[in-house]
């Protein structure tokens, strides 16, 4: 109906210019007030918390909001745009779209925005070297074996492109401390952070060979994943000696004596500026 009446926009009577939920306005009519904020809160845990995480830090399916510039637009209008429209390719769907929610009125996406300003900081300036920190994931921590950045890099854990970007430090300094909480923590099954994508599995065929990676797809009667070498298996499960899924992470915890303080700022500031080699390459 939006595409519609875009599209017929120059033709239309004047009583359809002034109808609701067409287009937002430029301005937040709730901007810094507190009562509304409040509201917003509420509205932000019933719809948006599921991906977004509790305060808006961030979540395994979302990023942190708390932090600016945001990748899809900063101002409230380019905000209340991807609320209402949702982000196309993406997790982030449109407003009303899934049943975390029940959608949200033009008034309640204001109150959210107004809730997200509310909770925003300003960046915050990494002491670390950017340099190094590339030099440190690209070599001797050996995290792109794993780990995707910019097209380069392994595919057996996320990808960490943008992870500097949508992410507290907080929350990327635990999962490089203790990798295995994050893959655990929820409730239950739709509550955490990684359901399946990124769950351990251990395997003994038929054969006898033991084979372990990380889970794409399971049903009743097989079993697919990816080994640590990135090859991909699926097996029937009744071919299988033995077969289990674990949230352990293979992803190794890097404590103070592996990784000291000085390197995991440097990482982390490499992660945060996106440092791309001399000429834009890797």
């Amino acid at each position: 109906m939006r595409i519609v009446f875009s599209v017929l926009l120059p033709l239309a009577p004047a009583f359809l210019l002034a109808a609701p939920f067409l287009l937002a306005q430029a301005k937040n009519p709730f901007a810094g007030d507190a009562k509304m904020a409040k509201l917003g809160e509420y509205e932000f845990r019933a719809n948006c918390a599921f991906c977004h995480g509790l305060g808006a830090r961030g979540g395994g399916r979302g990023p942190d909001l708390t932090r600016t510039p945001k990748k899809h637009g900063d101002s409230d209008q380019e905000i209340f745009t991807v609320i209402s429209n949702g982000v196309p390719g993406t997790a982030m769907p449109p407003n009303g779209a899934t049943q975390q929610g029940v959608g949200m009125t033009e008034e309640e996406l204001w109150q959210v925005i107004t809730y997200i300003r509310s909770v925003e900081h300003k960046p915050v300036q990494m002491t670390g070297d950017s340099k190094r920190g590339r030099q440190l994931f690209f070599g001797n921590l050996a995290c792109s074996t794993c780990h995707m950045f910019r097209g380069q890099g392994g595919r057996l854990g996320p990808d960490l492109t943008a992870a500097g970007t949508a992410r507290s430090l907080d929350y990327l300094t635990d999962s490089i401390r203790d990798p295995s909480r994050r893959l655990s923590q929820g409730l239950g099954e739709a509550m955490k952070e990684f359901t399946e994508e990124y769950e351990t599995v251990n395997v003994v065929t038929g054969d006898g060979i033991k084979l372990q990676g990380t889970l794409l797809n399971e049903d009743s009667f097989t079993i697919q994943f990816l080994d640590t070498r990135e090859q991909v298996h699926s097996f029937d499960k009744s071919s299988l000696k033995s077969w289990e899924k674990s949230r352990k992470s293979l992803m190794p915890a890097y404590d103070e004596k592996t990784l000291p303080e000085k390197d995991l700022q440097d990482l982390l500031t490499f992660l945060v500026n996106r440092l791309q080699a001399p000429g834009g390459s890797q």
